[in-house]
């Protein structure tokens, strides 16, 4: 009876340890856990790419909690985490979906941030996905002919490219041209050794003009100054000079003073005309009688 009696204690020891572990274990499977100072934390996410219930929440890939919940709300996702109480976020942290392993696995990473103050843990932060194999996959997949388009073009341009290596008569003529290009460098390299006393006096006495002009200036700058002002003098009287002329010849088109009313009066001018008409009547008339029978003169005095 004792045998029986102690049997059976053991047996419900056994029971009772093997619920306390399976227990344990699917808490730790599941991230269960009865500490009520856990912080509670929910991300807005356009695309959370078969992320789960259960999944590994990490800071700076430190496993700080899990995924407790998602709801689709307002054409968003919200995902809502338990954070272990030592998680110590700022309002500029940064949360994101990442992959795991190749089967798929994701977990959200959060970057804990670097501002003063502290995140609120009772507003809807706004979280990224990076991306997986199967967005890759599928990011290749809309450029696909693309691609196919210029592995096309590329595996042209090297046919070609080696169509034209392959020619003999381009190869020699390639092969000359660096050959002469040799030849100019080694000529110029020598022009330049042999001459380079005479390049570097060249250059000595370009400083040394460039220095004199410049002590030139400086030294005689209030005479060039007087220079420049009496040349400025000089085109200021030329330009009075010019503008004296244009009022003179203005006032001669205008008939404003003797000379213009001798120029364009008509009767001046008709009686010049007349003057010279009288005048040369009388030379040809003095010119016939001393021809003939000399100067004559009659001359009627009253």
């Amino acid at each position: 009876m004792k045998n029986q009696k102690r049997t059976e204690f053991k047996v419900g020891v056994t029971v009772i340890i093997s619920v306390v572990v399976l227990l344990w274990v699917l808490g730790w499977a599941k991230n269960f856990s009865f500490n009520s100072n856990e912080k509670t934390l929910s991300i807005s996410f356009q695309n959370i790419a078969g992320l789960l219930v259960g999944d590994v929440v990490s800071v700076q890939g430190i496993k700080e909690g899990f995924v407790k919940d998602i709801r689709n709300e307002n054409n968003s996702v919200i995902v809502t985490v338990t954070l272990s109480e030592t998680t110590n976020l700022k309002e500029d942290a940064r949360f994101s979906i990442m992959m795991i392993d190749l089967m798929g696995g994701k977990k959200i990473e959060i970057v804990p941030g670097v501002s003063s103050s502290k995140i609120d843990y009772s507003k809807i932060q706004s979280g990224e996905f990076l991306g997986d194999i199967s967005t890759s996959m599928a990011a290749l997949g809309a450029v696909q002919d693309d691609l196919v388009d210029v592995i096309f073009e590329v595996k042209e341009t090297l046919n070609s490219l080696n169509k034209l290596l392959g020619n003999s008569e381009f190869m020699d003529e390639l092969q000359n041209s660096v050959i002469s290009l040799n030849k100019l460098i080694a000529k110029t390299d020598k022009i330049i050794s042999d001459n380079s006393n005479l390049f570097s006096s060249l250059l000595k006495n370009s400083n040394e003009l460039v220095t004199n002009s410049n002590q030139f200036i400086v030294e005689n700058s209030a005479d060039l100054k007087t220079s420049i002002s009496n040349i400025n003098g000089v085109l200021n009287n030329a330009n009075g000079l010019i503008k004296k002329m244009d009022d003179f010849f203005d006032e001669v088109k205008n008939q404003e003073n003797n000379i213009g009313k001798i120029i364009y009066d008509e009767k001046i001018i008709s009686d010049l005309s007349s003057t010279l008409k009288q005048l040369k009547e009388l030379s040809e008339l003095i010119n016939k009688q001393l021809k003939e029978e000399g100067l004559k003169v009659d001359a009627h005095v009253f």
